[in-house]
């Protein structure tokens, strides 16, 4: 049986996996909710307004911080990545540098997407 694809990990570029730069919460929970498959869990207006969203008990947020989108992002681990590109894909999804990665002796098969408002996923999964 085929393992099911799912979010392990979230890590930032930047600061904080729970404040990436957006410039519209309800734009931003539609889309990672519709492409990513997320859930709204949290919404907050103070001190920033942010939102939380969430998939397989991984979760990342969204603030409207002033935060360049364009500079930031995650890096999401993720179990059978091959499943994740198609899963992704199906829900119109660009899908950009398919290849295999190598950190510390370990490969790792990864992806990019970004997304409509400018911040970049690298998806991956170490190769065993």
């Amino acid at each position: 049986m085929a393992e099911t694809q799912a979010f392990k990990a979230a890590f930032p570029y930047q600061k904080d996996i729970l404040t990436l730069p957006v410039t519209s919460l309800d734009t931003a929970s539609q889309w990672y909710s519709t492409h990513f498959d997320m859930v709204e869990v949290e919404r907050q207006v103070a001190p920033v307004p942010s939102v939380i969203l969430e998939r397989d008990g991984i979760r990342i947020g969204y603030a409207i911080n002033g935060g360049d989108a364009s500079q930031d992002g995650a890096a999401i681990l993720v179990s059978n990545i091959q499943g994740m590109k198609i899963e992704l894909e199906s829900k119109g999804v660009e899908i950009g540098n398919w290849r295999v990665d190598e950190r510390e002796g370990q490969k790792f098969q990864v992806f990019f997407v970004v997304a409509p408002d400018g911040l970049c996923y690298y998806f991956h999964e170490p190769i065993q």
